[in-house]
């Protein structure tokens, strides 16, 4: 297939080049352009999108890019709701004006985090403006879109040093820097998911043709402070560093936007159908540090 990938300057981008690009032929395009196989495009610029997309004359669209930020988003909410929901329309007009099957990724901080565990079909119920502005791309590309796969991702880990800016990175980041003693809290559930997981995942599901809307997050239940334990045992740490568990009020300062207390995705449609190819989240994350980050723990874990 030719597949036209917008947004793919991030951390999930990485994983799609990395795994469709064996098999397919792709252009990616982001505003970053910060590997070699990235082209210039906005998606935000709807002229410019749609002349680009339509040069290169697609199978398939994929809408990856998002502020994903989402103390970002509340500061700047225009540009968040115009990033990330606005440009989904872009892409949908585009869709449909050529017949195009779209894939639009989502996120399990949809969710209001009143129940434990959410399948496909539970009722979203954002908190706040990064979660309304992804909910809001999903129910245009539900309304407006023929053919569509709309995945849900849950707490993202990928892309390696350069490119990953999410809990593991942070992690890695302090511990690298030296320190001995790690603050995580331990009132936040939810379900990691690593990217490479996700993309060939979605991949099997594109070949499929089973459009619609799914949940897709790597398996096992668990919570901040669980990941970050899993974390230290992986580069045989956990005994040399000082995990302390905090409430989210530690942080509230720094992260002040409204998160779920819990955002664990099951992906039930996918068991439904078979296709459910994500591993369990501790055999992705001993994967995602042995295949990105050997090098970079090195410095602080020498026994890794």
């Amino acid at each position: 297939m030719k597949i036209y990938i917008a947004g793919c300057g991030g951390m999930l981008g990485e994983a799609m080049h990395k795994v469709l690009g064996q098999e397919h032929e792709l252009l990616c395009t982001d505003i970053d352009l910060n590997a070699d196989w990235l082209k210039y495009t906005d998606f935000r610029n709807f002229d410019e999108y749609k002349a680009s997309v339509e040069a290169f004359q697609p199978d398939i669209l994929f809408h990856l890019g998002a502020h994903t930020d989402l103390e970002y988003c509340e500061r700047n909410a225009d540009d968040a709701y115009r990033t990330n929901t606005l440009a989904v329309e872009n892409a949908a007009t585009i869709a449909n004006a050529h017949g195009l099957p779209m894939v639009y990724i989502s996120t399990a901080g949809i969710f209001d985090g009143e129940q434990l565990t959410y399948d496909d079909w539970d009722q979203p119920n954002p908190l706040g403006v990064y979660a309304r502005s992804k909910y809001l791309g999903e129910l245009l590309v539900e309304r407006r879109v023929e053919k569509y796969y709309i995945c849900r991702a849950g707490w993202m880990m990928g892309g390696g040093p350069a490119k990953d800016k999410k809990f593991i990175s942070k992690i890695l980041k302090q511990l690298k820097a030296g320190a001995k003693e790690i603050k995580v809290v331990d009132d936040k559930l939810g379900t990691p998911t690593y990217t490479i997981d996700f993309a060939n995942n979605l991949h099997a599901l594109i070949r499929s043709e089973h459009y619609g809307l799914y949940n897709m997050v790597c398996g096992g239940e668990t919570g901040r402070f669980e990941v970050a334990a899993e974390l230290l045992k992986i580069l045989k740490i956990d005994g040399e560093i000082d995990l302390q568990s905090v409430s989210s009020d530690y942080f509230a300062k720094e992260y002040f936007a409204a998160r779920p207390p819990s955002e664990r995705l099951v992906n039930y449609k996918l068991d439904l159908r078979g296709m459910n190819l994500m591993r369990d989240w501790r055999v992705s994350l001993e994967e995602y540090i042995r295949d990105y980050y050997a090098e970079y723990v090195k410095s602080f874990a020498p026994n890794y």
